[in-house]
């Protein structure tokens, strides 16, 4: 387990910076403590300072996971977030998109946002935008990224895309041999 470097940590915070956008600094510095960013085979864990110098102590071939995985490094650099970074992201997004009960179960199994399936979405939200989908009831389901600009979303036909599927919730179930 190792640091990210200068280019992996402008990588990493420039696609939690879609998201969230300048509170990205809020999950680094914690009331809790202070959290940090570290990588092991090719993904990227959030974990406190705590913990991390507590795991320097296991070699790196017995070390299976420490703290919560945010994401991966594609083979091209990339970086992917996975559904297990939504806990963190939820409280910090800035732009959400709200489905109607109908529609939960549709995300959940891997579909995109249409425009008969959207209950609320925040003002203001830029076409491309990083967003996060809850339920009426206010449960964070996953995230996406927004198809559409709030103003085009007022004029769209009900099954026009609003927002393309990243990850959900329903990924625990449909890929739990490959989450770590």
């Amino acid at each position: 387990m190792r640091p990210l470097t200068p280019e992996e940590t402008k990588i990493v915070f420039e696609k939690l910076s879609k998201y969230i956008g300048e509170n990205v600094k809020m999950l680094i510095d914690r009331a809790d403590g202070t959290y940090c960013f570290r990588l092991h085979k090719e993904r990227v864990y959030y974990i406190s300072e705590h913990i991390m110098k507590r795991s320097a102590n296991i070699s790196r071939d017995d070390l299976v996971s420490v703290g919560t995985c945010f994401g991966k490094f594609t083979k091209t650099r990339k970086f992917r977030l996975h559904i297990t970074a939504l806990d963190f992201l939820a409280p910090y997004s800035q732009h959400k998109i709200w489905l109607k009960p109908a529609a939960e179960q549709q995300f959940l199994y891997g579909h995109h946002v249409t425009k008969s399936g959207l209950g609320r979405i925040t003002e203001n939200t830029d076409q491309y935008q990083g967003v996060i989908v809850y339920s009426m009831g206010d449960l964070p389901l996953g995230f996406g990224v927004a198809a559409k600009a709030t103003a085009e979303c007022r004029h769209a036909d009900p099954m026009t895309v609003i927002a393309f599927h990243q990850a959900d919730i329903g990924e625990y179930i449909r890929a739990e041999e490959t989450l770590t």
